[in-house]
């Protein structure tokens, strides 16, 4: 088996917990900003005390209210400054957070409050907080945040001393239970992560005084959160931003996010590959719009080839004098939608793509691909400044070993890796072997300098009725780049050939006036560019362009962006069935 670790580089102590931080902080540094929150316009600094006594407040009012040390409480709402209060609060009052995405429908929260055993909840609204009731009407305690929930915390956790909040606190050492993160749940209900106190301050000191340093430690250093917090990898990033004293700020959808970037002005940004692909959509729709599309075209290829140009050797003098000038017709007008001060962004979830990856390198904006599963504390692999080999997901972070399987499974050993499933210690022995290998159920490579690369997932190989394995992943990633496409899944298993079934986006529809057969050529050309990464036995043979897009709100994808495979299969087998003749 090919192996290829790195040295731990932050040796963190078993007696820390996730607090510890933000309490020490307001001591020693009692006015430095941490965390702007938006109160209509203006984004309001709250300070480093300000923030600690906020937690401390409400963390009084969980223990006034009864929460005892290793007590269950759900967190249901979008991304917002209260979200990361009540996170921390549970966890001071010893706690355990157990987030929910704001979308779940009363069935997913049923599960999640019962299999959890949460005591309360907080939710973000009323319609949250009715979701919630009817889930778990036997449920005894749930706070509504637009219903002021926080400020009656702290008014009746007034009676609840320093000194027994101090207790509760430093109470929790690294060996406790911090949260339990329920998976997104592509197939089957979904399983509850046990996520320890040292699981996220091992991996969030060790990226963030590691390989991401720099991120967090240039001037006026602020960064934007918009994914959803209820998410591993968000909710990791939020613990880095306030252990190494970035500004973090919060906005709750899509939607805002245009407006708030440049208002904002964040120097480091996380996403998921679909939000880069619609950066640079946006801008080509807009170029075209405005009689410039030949232009953009132009510059972006132009940034394609001076990243790729600057990553072997650097650029020569032709391909620099043709960067500096589009860099003054294009790049400085996409810097300036976001913000004018983003220089790096982090991406996981899915595979960014080498164009995207080099375009926004080459216009300014490096984004760093990493990877990993909820189960692996979010991060196992990334990028990092002045060694981003783009089409990979990186290295190991320190602390951090990959092991290749002889089936190519991609397999993690480190303090990082989850303490097992909640109420499912079979299903924890499936993917933790005795050698304490865990089982990812990616399939990867790793190069001769240590970086991976994801190539699919091992229970995602479709088998063709000829005996041919093929990964559907790289090939959706590809046509999922497409301007005018939303998603794509590729079928096939059994099958005499490969498949797919396309949609369209909307917002892109919108702004073009096409055809059906012209619409049909664009997929195609889509098509006709991931089949050029595979063999002619693996390419895509035959489309189907679904009339509806596939979404969350549908059912057919996971709050991740992850496709449910199993239910588009079920819900599009007429589809299916017409693009094979059956």
């Amino acid at each position: 088996m090919r192996e290829y670790s790195v040295p731990v580089l932050v040796d963190v102590p078993l007696s820390a917990n996730c607090t510890d931080t933000v309490f020490q902080r307001a001591v020693d540094e009692p006015g430095a900003v941490s965390i702007r929150r938006k109160v209509g316009e203006d984004w309001v600094a709250v300070t480093a005390a300000e923030f600690r006594d906020t937690v401390a407040g409400v963390a009084k009012g969980l223990i006034a209210a009864g929460v005892e040390p290793g007590d269950r409480i759900a967190l249901m709402s979008r991304t917002r400054y209260e979200w990361t209060v009540a996170d921390y609060a549970i966890w001071a009052a010893g706690g355990v957070g157990v987030p929910i995405y704001e979308t779940s429908s009363a069935d997913q929260v049923k599960w999640i409050i019962s299999d959890s055993g949460a005591k309360a909840a907080f939710v973000e609204t009323a319609a949250h907080e009715d979701t919630v009731r009817e889930a778990a009407p036997d449920l005894p305690l749930v706070w509504n945040i637009d219903g002021g929930a926080l400020e009656s915390l702290i008014e009746s956790g007034a009676s609840v001393s320093d000194e027994t909040l101090t207790e509760r606190r430093t109470g929790q050492s690294g060996h406790d239970l911090a949260t339990i993160i329920y998976t997104s749940g592509t197939t089957g209900m979904p399983k509850g992560c046990r996520i320890t106190h040292d699981n996220l301050l091992f991996t969030a000191r060790n990226v963030a005084f590691g390989p991401l340093e720099s991120m967090f430690t240039v001037d006026d250093r602020a960064a934007l959160l918009f994914l959803p917090l209820a998410h591993s990898f968000a909710r990791m990033v939020e613990i880095v931003l306030l252990e190494t004293g970035t500004v973090l700020a919060h906005t709750p959808n899509m939607k805002n996010v245009a407006p708030d970037l440049q208002g904002f002005k964040p120097t480091f940004l996380l996403g998921v590959p679909r939000v880069f692909e619609k950066v640079y959509n946006a801008a080509e729709q807009k170029a075209t719009a405005e009689g410039k599309g030949k232009i953009f075209h132009a510059a972006a290829n132009v940034a394609i080839e001076y990243s790729k140009a600057e990553a072997t050797g650097g650029a020569g003098l032709g391909l620099r004098l043709k960067h500096t000038a589009f860099d003054k017709l294009v790049y400085t007008k996409l810097r300036a939608a976001t913000g004018g001060k983003l220089t790096a962004a982090v991406s996981g979830g899915s595979a960014l793509g080498e164009r995207l990856g080099n375009f926004f390198r080459g216009v300014g904006i490096e984004v760093f691909e990493g990877w990993g599963l909820t189960e692996t504390s979010a991060p196992s692999t990334v990028n990092i400044p002045g060694a981003n080999k783009v089409g990979t997901v990186g290295k190991p972070f320190p602390g951090v070993t990959i092991g290749i399987a002889e089936d190519g499974e991609i397999l993690v050993k480190g303090r990082h890796i989850f303490d097992g499933y909640w109420n499912n210690e079979r299903a924890t022995a499936e993917v933790i072997d005795s050698d304490g290998w865990f089982h990812t159920g990616d399939v990867g490579e790793l190069d001769k300098d240590g970086y991976l690369k994801i190539t699919g997932r091992k229970k995602e190989i479709l088998v063709t009725a000829a005996g041919k394995n093929v990964a559907p992943a790289p090939l959706e990633d590809s046509i999922r780049a497409h301007r005018l496409i939303s998603q794509v899944m590729v079928v096939g298993d059994d099958k005499p050939f490969i498949g797919a079934l396309v949609t369209l986006d909307p917002e892109a529809l919108a702004q073009v006036t096409l055809t059906d057969e012209e619409l049909r050529a664009e997929v195609q050309s889509a098509i006709d560019n991931a089949n050029r990464m595979v063999s002619k036995a693996e390419q895509i043979k035959k489309f189907v362009i679904l009339e509806n897009d596939i979404t969350e709100e549908t059912g057919h994808l996971t709050p991740s962006l992850k496709v449910k495979r199993n239910l588009v299969m079920r819900d599009f087998a007429k589809q299916i069935d017409e693009l094979y003749g059956s």
